[in-house]
């Protein structure tokens, strides 16, 4: 009797650790629609960026850029739904082997009880129950019957309440199933459709491309003044960050030479730093490292600079245009597309430390501890050197062009040293 007792608790627990598995598994689809839902409004926001109409070979190349960004944006979704879907099938195989189990579970159950149900069909008079009890030996043997003929009664309830219990599971879980199956259903509807578009797409890029494929002096020349301006912007922000890189070389000498007279008054009192930030010492002070950590600690979750709707136009780095031959690019930063009237807004708290004018636009520096924000092709500011700035606060507003391209060019330094902004903003 102890042991089928035992044995209905074991099984009992089981169901509370099933139930716990199961309630994991709608939250998941949820979060994986939740995801996918928001890199579609994206995609979808960024086909509403105006392109430019003009047959010149600036026009045409800005359309370039802004549907190969596009087709990159569509690409990147079709992976993340592909990836979803593989999510998905997993899922449904493992609620189909659960309820595999649960279904041999409750036939096991049946049985089980039926047997039982025989048994006491067999022996269900009083006066089989009463010849069992009466017919111990002696007054305490009698008791154990009288209790062990109560138990059986109630154990039998209960197991017949705990097979009504995994029924009611069992039709939870095949709905449960049937739900994430018809997710997979409409996401491969719906892959098929991104693909669609993604198939458009890439025919209007190679429309684009035909249009401007004979014209590669126009296109050489074109790219060679841009490549001009970049240069002389490059040159001014490289400039711009040298210096500030060494004022803060010299904040941070300070610094050292301060903790050290106070060593020298004090010298029981621990200087109390190791020998590994002894260089950084020279370079930042305690508030810019504490900065520079936190900084770090955010790579690949930094908020894009740009209000609104946008597509990155420009990549880091240097890559070949493809379907255009022997067209390189060089970009120190990246560069993002949105509608007009966007504001440009920072990815960190920080301070500004530079605004600049350059082509009679404006321009706009912000240090965080080693690192240096750059916003360039700025219509307006309202920032000024050494506002103190903090996560997605405006800068200013970027500039749109005769063509109606509004373009923020980014870039981002450890100090001197070039960073790929794809790397550290969650695009």
């Amino acid at each position: 009797m102890l042991q089928k007792f035992f044995t209905y608790i074991v099984s009992f627990l089981f169901i509370l650790s099933f139930q716990a598995v199961y309630s994991q598994s709608t939250p998941k689809i949820r979060q994986l629609e939740k995801e996918r839902n928001e890199l579609h409004k994206r995609i979808s926001e960024s086909e509403t960026l105006l392109q430019s109409t003009g047959k010149d070979v600036k026009s045409q190349l800005d359309n370039l850029s802004l549907i190969s960004g596009q087709i990159s944006e569509r690409r990147k979704y079709l992976s993340a739904v592909q990836k979803d879907i593989k999510s998905i099938q997993q899922e449904i195989d493992r609620l189909e082997a659960e309820l595999k189990i649960l279904d041999e579970e409750l036939l096991q159950k049946q049985k089980r009880y039926e047997e039982s149900l025989k048994y006491l069909h067999r022996n269900s008079s009083i006066q089989e129950k009463l010849m069992f009890i009466f017919a111990a030996d002696n007054l305490g043997q009698m008791y154990r019957r009288l209790r062990y003929v109560r138990q059986y009664a109630d154990f039998q309830r209960l197991k017949g309440e705990e097979i009504k219990t995994k029924q009611a599971e069992i039709k939870e879980k095949k709905k449960t199933t049937e739900e994430t199956y018809s997710a997979k259903v409409e996401l491969l509807r719906h892959q098929e459709e991104e693909k669609k578009k993604l198939e458009a797409q890439e025919a209007e890029r190679k429309k684009i491309l035909k249009s401007i494929q004979n014209k590669q002096i126009q296109i050489k020349k074109e790219l060679e003044q841009q490549r001009k301006a970049a240069n002389r912007l490059n040159s001014e922000i490289d400039r711009l960050i040298a210096i500030e890189v060494e004022t803060a070389r010299k904040k941070a000498e300070e610094e050292r030479r301060r903790r050290e007279n106070a060593a020298k008054k004090n010298p029981t009192e621990s200087t109390g730093k190791a020998t590994t930030e002894k260089m950084d010492v020279y370079r930042i002070d305690d508030s810019d490292r504490k900065l520079s950590g936190t900084f770090e600690r955010n790579k690949g979750k930094l908020p894009v600079p740009v209000t609104g709707p946008y597509v990155v136009v420009g990549r880091y780095g240097q890559y070949q245009v493809e379907g255009l031959r022997n067209v390189r690019l060089d970009n120190k930063g990246i560069d993002i597309k949105t509608k007009q009237g966007a504001m440009a807004r920072t990815i960190f708290d920080g301070e500004v430390t530079a605004v600049f004018q350059y082509n009679g636009l404006a321009n706009v520096l912000v240090r965080h501890g080693s690192y240096i924000s750059v916003y360039c092709n700025l219509e307006s500011v309202i920032v000024k050197k050494g506002s103190q700035l903090k996560t997605r606060d405006v800068i200013g507003q970027i500039n749109t062009d005769t063509d109606g391209n509004t373009v923020l060019h980014f870039q981002l330094r450890k100090e001197t040293v070039k960073l790929n902004p794809e790397q550290w903003i969650g695009l």
